[in-house]
């Protein structure tokens, strides 16, 4: 079986986090499209999302940024005053199939300024 060229790419960072994955630590999975962020904190030990944020959400459409790289930090703000609220602040960052660059860098450095630990 041959595998497309974007499951080669998840295959290859699940498998990094995989290896220096702990149970003390959650994971957070971003996911984007052309026009949207989305973001979640999943425990993988317990396989359930424990929270998310994205920007399909009304309290952050009606914020009416102006371009997509605002979008990104205003649901990076939201997704980390979520964590800290339920003390969570250690996380490993799963990139999926996304570089980190662009939108993705600035959301995680956003996330980092919020006090999320990656």
């Amino acid at each position: 079986m041959k595998l497309t060229t974007s499951n080669r790419k998840r295959f290859r960072v699940k498998n990094k986090i995989k290896k220096v994955a702990k149970s003390d630590r959650f994971r957070l999975c971003v996911s984007r499209s052309t026009k949207n962020i989305s973001a979640q904190i999943i425990d993988d030990k317990n396989s359930k999302t424990l929270f998310s944020a994205s920007s399909i959400e009304k309290d952050i459409k009606n914020l009416n940024v102006k371009n997509k790289s605002d979008l990104s930090k205003a649901v990076a703000e939201r997704l980390a005053k979520k964590a800290i609220e339920k003390k969570i602040t250690k996380v490993y960052f799963d990139r999926g199939i996304y570089k980190y660059h662009g939108r993705v860098k600035i959301f995680a450095e956003t996330l980092r300024k919020n006090g999320m630990d990656f």
